[in-house]
């Protein structure tokens, strides 16, 4: 897939207003449709969405089909709002807890990535909702989970099985709907940490996109504070060094958001606004999905505090500043197209992190070559070469 010269796509990741994910036990689909519509009147094209996989398949040979028609209610909803849906397969994670059916716990514990008989599940799982979901014809990219790389070390896996792992699966996925993206998606220890078990190669050479998830919560707003230029410019890095090893290959930033107290409240708006347009300028950007669409009712405990402010909208569907600036950014590209830039500048990565990943702390935010970036980008976009 070539880079793209259109605009890129703008949604949000789908965290339901009430119940939040638990909601999907108790379905309304009138409450995701009242959800969808707050986002299609902010300007956005797209919604990523989650079911949670022990809900859909909570024993290894059932799969739930009142789940499944709850999910394809929720992709239908989202066309009559005119938007196209991205689905995660195996939540897995979801805003710091794990779910995990229980075939895969207590006496059953197994790793999700080195068992047979759970990737036999698995497999299972993933060919019967991705079937599914792409019979709807605004279905246009499955992930195989969100940030599945999460769910290590308590599934034991190293490098090699978990390439395989995810490899196997997307084959399966891409059988399943071919006419659809199939992603493998992970948070940032997979480029910033030298002994993580999930690889930069991966995310760049397994499915069809690369995707990113950019958290300033990483150790990046220490560097320099909530609108500092380290900080700003964390979603443009993240997008180049993922160019950098695969230069045609677009970037799909997945998810990026104003986590508290990283990013006070008072100035998450001009954060939002100055993020986004940063990585406008990089050719590579398939797309920015925000997260998250809502809130969390305070009412649900236990969540880490950043976790129930993360939304564009309260509970109450009230849009908040964050949202507000994303709509402007959207309007205003909708209106004058995407700003390009030439770089200013190429920087060599001090290390190759496709065979070099025990090297990876040399390009995480803070390191010697990160600052040299961060100071080249003041003056306009920095490509990185690896």
């Amino acid at each position: 897939m070539a880079l793209q010269t259109t605009a890129p796509r703008f949604g949000a990741n789908y965290v339901p207003s009430a119940g939040w994910f638990y909601s999907w036990l108790d379905y309304d689909g009138d409450a995701v449709r009242r959800d969808f519509a707050d986002l299609a009147g902010m300007g956005l094209d797209h919604v990523r969405v989650f079911p949670v996989w022990p809900w859909i398949q909570p024993n290894r040979a059932i799969i739930r089909e009142q789940a499944i028609a709850d999910l394809l209610d929720t992709i239908d909803a989202a066309a009559e709002h005119g938007l196209t849906v991205a689905v995660d397969l195996i939540q897995g994670h979801l805003s710091s807890f794990d779910f995990l059916p229980s075939w895969v716990l207590t006496w059953h514990k197994s790793s999700l990535f080195e068992d047979p008989t759970v990737r036999e599940g698995l497999t299972a799982y993933v060919d019967t909702v991705a079937r599914a979901v792409a019979s709807r014809p605004n279905v246009f990219a499955i992930t195989l989970g969100n940030e599945v790389n999460n769910l290590w070390p308590d599934s034991s896996t190293t490098a090699a099985t978990s390439t395989a792992w995810a490899h196997e699966l997307l084959i399966t996925l891409k059988k399943a709907a071919p006419n659809v993206l199939g992603l493998h998606s992970v948070f940032d220890d997979a480029w910033y940490k030298g002994d993580h078990p999930f690889l930069a190669a991966d995310a760049v050479d397994l499915g069809d996109l690369t995707t990113v998830h950019s958290w300033v919560f990483n150790g990046v707003s220490r560097v320099d504070g909530p609108l500092g230029p380290a900080t700003l410019t964390h979603a443009d890095y993240l997008i180049e060094l993922a160019r950098s090893l695969a230069p045609e290959r677009p970037v799909w930033l997945q998810e990026v958001g104003v986590p508290g107290p990283d990013i006070p409240v008072d100035l998450q708006a001009e954060f939002t606004r100055r993020t986004v347009s940063s990585v406008l300028t990089n050719p590579a950007l398939y797309g920015v999905t925000w997260w998250s669409s809502h809130d969390i009712d305070r009412r649900l405990l236990d969540f880490p505090d950043r976790e129930y402010d993360l939304g564009l909208f309260t509970v109450d569907h009230q849009r908040k500043p964050a949202a507000q600036a994303f709509a402007e950014v959207i309007a205003d590209v909708r209106l004058n197209g995407v700003p390009r830039r030439e770089p200013v500048a190429t920087l060599r990565a001090p290390v190759d992190l496709r065979t070099e990943p025990g090297r990876r702390a040399e390009v995480a935010p803070g390191s010697e070559f990160h600052l040299r970036w961060v100071a080249a980008r003041a003056d306009g976009p920095v490509r990185i070469s690896s």
